[in-house]
């Protein structure tokens, strides 16, 4: 038997790999460039071929790949280390562990009377912004994107000199806890960033919902929403310019989501 010089040839390529994805695996297309154009469009899983009625071996080894990304990220809780270096004020829902956290949505939106207490009691009041961190279906999300964006945020409401509440971060949270915490604190514009519930893409997505006077007696239309941020959608610290420019819109026209018309 011929020994191979190349050893490399014996190992298959880690499949977890975002550059993976560009492979084009339909045997003999009839324009290869417009099918490779086409998947750097989009993360969608185009031009992966077939292998008689099922998926290549390589097309069904990505996605179970992707599958436990997306798993790993629900699952994964977030660096609190981070949380502790930057000073956010922590408090929880009324969920007790990430099991129920998935299990019981409406027990991520809710936080006891004690914690409400505690919140009026040591956090500044009617601040121009609050920010709110959260968990939400990603620890990794938070992990990835939040140091850069709170630095851009922080740096931007500086300079337009206004007047920032205490940083809080929510574990186990929902999105509605932000309408909590403005209604308690009389914030103005309160902004959460939270991680998304991944897809087969990443798991390390972020969204932010920004809302004026958000409060749980109006509908979740009063939300503005920035989605996507990670490095491979809208970078983070592209994201954070984004967020302090719909501040000041927001400020200024005293309304957000459907009402506000950009």
């Amino acid at each position: 038997m011929k020994h191979r010089e190349n050893h490399e040839e014996d190992f298959v390529q880690d499949i977890s790999l975002p550059e993976i994805k560009d492979k084009v695996l339909i045997d003999h297309p009839q324009d290869l460039e417009m099918v490779k154009r086409l998947k750097r469009t989009t993360n969608a899983r185009l031009g992966v071929g077939r292998a008689g009625d099922r998926f290549k071996t390589e097309t069904l080894l990505k996605f179970h790949a992707d599958h436990a990304i997306a798993q790993d990220a629900v699952w994964t809780d977030i660096d609190e280390t981070l949380i502790d270096a930057m000073g956010f004020y922590k408090v929880q829902t009324l969920v007790q562990d990430k099991e129920e956290y998935v299990r019981r949505p409406d027990r991520g939106r809710i936080f006891s009377a004690e914690t409400m207490a505690a919140i009026k009691r040591d956090c500044i009041h009617h601040p121009d912004v609050q920010l709110v961190v959260s968990d939400g279906l990603s620890g990794f999300a938070i992990n990835a994107n939040l140091r850069d964006i709170y630095a851009i945020m922080m740096d931007g409401f500086a300079e337009k000199g206004y007047r920032v509440g205490t940083p809080i971060f929510v574990r186990y949270s929902r999105v509605a806890t932000m309408d909590k915490i403005s209604e308690a604190l009389g914030a103005k514009v309160t902004i959460q960033l939270i991680g998304e519930r991944p897809g087969l893409a990443t798991g390390e997505s972020m969204s932010v919902y920004m809302a004026y006077e958000a409060s749980s007696s109006k509908q979740e239309s009063q939300r503005t929403v920035i989605s996507n941020i990670y490095a491979h959608g809208i970078p983070p610290l592209e994201a954070g310019a984004q967020v302090v420019h719909l501040t000041e819109i927001l400020m200024r026209e005293k309304k957000s989501g459907v009402e506000l018309k950009i």
